[in-house]
């Protein structure tokens, strides 16, 4: 049964604070291979006018991801996550990610249409620090296979 697009709007709570700390940045760089200097030495971030190591460009996905859990587990949407695949992934930002911040997300649902009887439902999560700024924004796709091509 195709996903209600009368969702689209729907905003769920934010998500308790999460505390960027340094260790993870430079585990999160590790993970994916960047070797950037201001993700790792506070002296590199500092040259950069950053006030601490910064985070690279896609690790806001760490939390959003576990945000839009809101989404994917809302029984009222009613999404068959054994069917979905990640489709795409956007970042927008105010500010990069720094160590010692402690960042909510909160998520809504973007979009929700169907293409060749896929669901494909966009997720955003907007991103603030504990004083009310915003940092960035992500924009995650997912897509919900239909049950013929999802080997039944």
């Amino acid at each position: 049964m195709p996903l209600d697009p009368s969702f689209v709007g729907r905003t769920y709570p934010p998500t308790e604070p999460y505390e960027v700390g340094r260790e993870k940045i430079r585990e999160f760089a590790a993970a994916i291979g960047d070797a950037n200097p201001a993700y790792t030495d506070i002296d590199a971030a500092k040259a950069l006018g950053h006030p601490d190591v910064v985070a690279p460009p896609t690790f806001p996905f760490v939390i959003t991801y576990r945000a839009a859990a809101q989404v994917v587990n809302d029984p009222e949407l009613g999404l068959d996550f054994t069917r979905v695949v990640h489709g795409d992934q956007k970042f927008v930002y105010t500010r990069p990610v720094r160590a010692g911040d402690r960042l909510a997300v909160t998520v809504s649902i973007d979009a929700i249409k169907s293409l060749a009887g896929n669901d494909v439902l966009t997720v955003r999560g907007e991103v603030y620090d504990e004083g009310g700024e915003h940092v960035v924004t992500s924009l995650m796709t997912l897509v919900a296979r239909a049950a013929d091509q999802a080997g039944e």
